[in-house]
């Protein structure tokens, strides 16, 4: 069903998320609407993602200046994604929203972030990860004081972007598990992983707001979630669970169905303390 959505995003009969902002990137109207995707969870729904928003995040770059400039459809554009989900969430009554986008500053990310009321850092434990704390705290930042800046000459009567997601924390992932314990390789990125995470998102964006960031460090920590193999592979074919697909063994199933249990709780428990 999905891949029927990805072959016939480009037509009138479109219903992925490029499908309804492609009006907005050929400046020929508004954002469309579309129908999110029923997965076969019960209350979960997906609006499809697309190779072709790559042409929506090439737009974002030049609707950005006009935001600076003042443009009217430099903020029409900017907020286009925002105004789809908005759309959808009232229209089916959705608690959460969760965007999942690619590790990267792009503009496509600004404009996600820009909208969240949340964010969450996913940390694969590897020396990658830990160097691009760095960047993502001051470039979020960074984006905060624009946005704040833009908004402060924005014309009257505009939808706007929030512009202030609040960190809930971070999530250590994709490590593997020798003995009950993550392997040693990969153990050893966890404390780094927390340092600078404090001291590099954390403070940063505290340097901005404080209300941005909680600066307890046991508040930091959301959850781990290591590498489950071919469950999650199977997890996407199937369109399940990772936790309800048929591959592994139950012991496995189970150890996933409790780590994901728990990181939904932990979040539930940060938002409602907000």
């Amino acid at each position: 069903m999905v891949d029927d959505l990805l072959d016939n995003s480009d037509t009138a009969e479109g219903q992925t998320i490029w499908s309804a902002l492609k009006p907005i990137v050929e400046a020929s109207g508004d954002v469309g609407r579309i129908q999110p995707y029923e997965l076969a969870t019960q209350n979960l729904f997906l609006l499809p993602g697309d190779i072709r928003l790559s042409e929506f995040e090439v737009e974002l770059n030049s609707l950005w200046a006009d935001c600076i400039q003042r443009k009217v459809k430099g903020f029409r554009g900017t907020s286009a994604l925002s105004v789809l989900v908005s759309q959808v969430a009232a229209e089916f009554d959705i608690d959460f929203v969760f965007f999942d986008s690619g590790p990267n500053i792009g503009a496509l990310n600004r404009v996600v972030l820009l909208d969240c009321d949340y964010l969450i850092v996913p940390a694969a434990c590897d020396v990658f990860s830990v160097r691009a704390l760095k960047t993502l705290g001051n470039t979020l930042a960074t984006w905060i004081r624009d946005w704040h800046t833009i908004l402060a000459l924005a014309p009257d009567q505009l939808y706007r972007l929030p512009g202030r997601p609040v960190l809930l924390g971070y999530v250590p992932q994709r490590f593997r598990v020798y003995r009950g314990n993550p392997a040693s390789a990969q153990a050893r990125y966890f404390p780094q992983i927390e340092r600078h995470f404090k001291s590099d998102i954390v403070a940063v964006l505290r340097a901005v707001d404080p209300s941005l960031a909680d600066a307890s460090p046991v508040q930091l920590l959301l959850g781990v979630v290591k590498d489950f193999g071919v469950l999650a592979s199977h997890s996407q074919e199937q369109g399940v669970p990772i936790a309800d697909v048929d591959a592994g063994t139950p012991d496995q199933r189970e150890e996933a169905a409790k780590a994901f249990t728990g990181l939904a709780r932990k979040l539930i428990q940060r938002v409602d303390r907000k």
